[in-house]
């Protein structure tokens, strides 16, 4: 065998050990069908924070108020999932590689993998912050900092051998969760309501149906709204060729009528009902040690793919920005290890100002994808019709996505902190994707598409093709 093909063969195996986390899937790799993808989002649709949610906006701006804009949640990011959930699946790469040839270039893309990577990590730390403090309650002899470091800690095993584990893990551990979300509800109707009249009629006093108090909830929605959105496409572009038409629908608009349909009413629910914000307060007042089980099993199941899309991430950053590439395992250790930190540090003090930034950043990005890939690709036909990541193709820095995103995150996070208005502090997120999407178009307009590629690859299939 010759020194080539032994240097090809180790390449495809390390590839296939990182699950493609530098390049594009490819189409033989492309194996897994729509229901096992939809599971493994599942994942994050089942998180106790959905609940949270949910009584937050109840108890604060009233029910009708939380439900309209549960409704809205699930409207818009199951468009921008499915349209994402398409691209992906169709290129065979997950978002971090899409924006590199999708108007970022692929130092440009390095800004949006780092701050991707940051989300994730961050939510890591906030879940774990959830499950420990359910444990702890009963079992408050054992130091806080013990149970931070051991759960998570016990997430990187988890995510070791990749997509295939993680498939099994959310497919063995999903009817289990179902089993304890059935008791929950049924107890909380043994339960006696503190709520009087229907739960989805509660509204605080001095609060009505719309105005400020809907935009509030709105703009809640909008911190998450966008991550929702982008995270199929870490597990999408392994979706069979076959399912991808009927598949990206059903998995970008599934996991969103889940989380904040499903485990957001349930929340109204419960925190209506039951008077109580927390979820981890009133399920292991239901549940008792149950409730504890019930917490730590959908905090697992959302932080291995919170570590899964954070290794992703960062070996992208790292792999363009210093061709550091140890292996999308290192990156699962180091995610891991800076959740702890954070965990330590107390992060969960700031999740305001996070998830302020985050909603803005994550959703003005989703809209830049969206429409470089509609209109500039497919009906401006500026720039190719498909993706590309390899960087001896692609310039440095491209200002179509960059620029967009950059001014559009300035402005989303000056209105969020009120210094627009109070309409647009609330809806801050929205604003800045409308705006990312026009700038995008314009930019792309203006240079006239010279910044996509710096010289054409002649081995992209046309089933790759996104336009």
């Amino acid at each position: 065998m010759t020194s080539v093909s032994v240097d090809n063969q180790t390449t495809a195996q390390e590839a296939h050990t990182d699950d493609y986390s530098l390049d594009r899937v490819p189409r033989s790799e492309r194996k897994m069908g729509w229901l096992s993808i939809t599971n493994i989002t599942f994942g994050i649709a089942t998180a106790i924070f959905y609940f949270q949610m949910g009584s937050v906006m109840a108890l604060q701006f009233g029910a009708i108020n939380a439900l309209i804009s549960s409704a809205y949640a699930i409207i818009v990011a199951g468009i921008l999932g499915s349209f994402i959930a398409y691209f992906s699946a169709k290129s065979g790469m997950n978002v971090n590689l899409m924006s590199r040839g999708g108007g970022f270039g692929y130092i440009g893309a390095s800004l949006t993998s780092l701050i991707y990577a940051s989300n994730f990590i961050l939510y890591v730390a906030f879940e774990g912050l959830i499950l420990v403090a359910a444990v702890y309650t009963f079992f408050p002899s054992i130091p806080q900092w013990v149970l931070i470091v051991f759960f998570g800690t016990i997430v990187i095993p988890l995510n070791w051998f990749g997509i295939k584990q993680l498939d099994k893990l959310q497919k063995w551990s999903l009817p289990i969760f179902f089993v304890f979300l059935i008791a929950a509800i049924v107890f909380s109707f043994l339960t006696p309501s503190v709520y009087e009249g229907s739960f989805w009629t509660y509204m605080p006093a001095g609060v009505e149906v719309g105005g400020t108090a809907l935009l509030a909830c709105i703009g809640m929605h909008h911190g998450i709204m966008g991550l929702t959105a982008l995270l199929a496409s870490d597990y999408t572009r392994f979706l069979k060729p076959k399912d991808i038409k009927k598949g990206s629908i059903i998995i970008g608009f599934v996991p969103q009528f889940f989380c904040f349909g499903v485990m957001g009413g349930l929340g109204i629910w419960f925190g209506v009902r039951l008077g109580e914000a927390n979820p981890g307060v009133y399920i292991v007042t239901l549940l008792g040690l149950g409730g504890a089980l019930f917490t730590a099993l959908t905090q697992l199941r959302i932080n291995v793919t919170n570590i899964y899309s954070a290794s992703l991430s960062l070996s992208n950053f790292f792999e363009n920005m210093f061709r550091f590439t140890p292996g999308r395992r290192f990156w699962v250790v180091v995610a891991g290890v800076l959740a702890i930190i954070l965990m330590l540090g107390g992060i969960v003090d700031h999740l305001g100002a996070v998830m302020t930034f985050q909603g803005v950043f994550l959703l003005a990005w989703a809209a830049v994808l969206v429409a470089d890939a509609l209109i500039v690709k497919k009906m401006l036909k500026i720039g190719p019709l498909y993706y590309e990541a390899r960087q001896k193709y692609l310039y440095k820095w491209n200002p179509v996505g960059t620029v967009a995103l950059i001014v559009a995150s300035v402005l989303g996070t000056i209105a969020a902190l009120g210094f627009m208005g109070e309409f647009l502090a609330s809806t801050a997120a929205f604003f800045a994707a409308i705006l990312a999407a026009i700038l995008t178009v314009v930019l792309a307009i203006a240079t006239k598409g010279r910044y996509y590629m710096r010289k054409q690859p002649e081995e992209v299939p046309e089933e790759d093709f996104i336009a």
